[in-house]
């Protein structure tokens, strides 16, 4: 990793994020003990009509979440220094991400995926030489979109969804898929952070099937 100049738009989420409680994101955070330890990346990057993030869709085939969003990300492995290398890792794996083009800037606090049992840090990197990515992996990742903040931010492509489990939550509408659960709160956070969430309907929302 090469440390370089944050852009100004990245220093009020850079200085929030560091500060930020997990019960001020999400009320389900990590028990006490047990959960397997995980990090995902948010990729954020300067494109030509401001910043962007990385996102991709899982593979309808896989066990756990099938076809829905995600950050690039995954378990903590033996070989791993830390949860930043994680993260990194696992871009690396998924999407040919080049670790020497990122800056880690921070980390969320430690969330809570209670229905597959991972314990997840997001760590939050400045993408300071993008190159073109792709599902390395076409049995886990179907789908990599670099996708423009301010275009997730309007409110014309913000809703919330209901999953017939009860559940009820931010979620983001794109040309690609439906931005929802876990990804869906962190981004919402984000957004929030990074002083680019404009007023929204919560009240308008999508049924999701089973």
């Amino acid at each position: 990793m090469t440390d370089t100049p944050l852009p100004a738009w990245w220093h009020p989420l850079a200085s929030r994020a560091a500060n930020i409680r997990g019960d001020e994101i999400t009320r389900h955070l990590p028990p006490a003990e047990g959960g397997r330890r995980s990090a995902v990346l948010i990729l954020l990057a300067e494109g030509d009509a401001g910043p962007t993030v990385l996102l991709m869709r899982r593979a309808d085939t896989l066990r756990d979440h099938p076809g829905q969003p995600s950050f690039p990300g995954g378990g903590v492995e033996p070989a791993d220094a830390d949860l930043t290398a994680t993260a990194l890792r696992e871009a690396n794996e998924e999407v040919g991400l080049d670790p020497a083009t990122v800056t880690v800037v921070t980390t969320l606090p430690e969330l809570w995926i209670g229905v597959t049992n991972f314990r997840v840090t997001p760590v939050l990197a400045w993408w300071h030489a993008p190159h073109t990515v792709t599902a390395r992996q076409p049995a886990e990742v179907s789908l990599v979109a670099n996708l423009s903040v301010h275009r997730l931010a309007d409110p014309a492509n913000r809703v919330s969804v209901r999953h017939p489990s009860g559940y009820v939550g931010p979620a983001f509408v794109t040309p690609d898929m439906l931005v929802w659960g876990f990804t869906g709160g962190v981004l919402a956070t984000v957004l929030r952070l990074g002083g680019w969430e404009r007023p929204w309907n919560p009240r308008r929302v999508v049924d999701l099937d089973a």
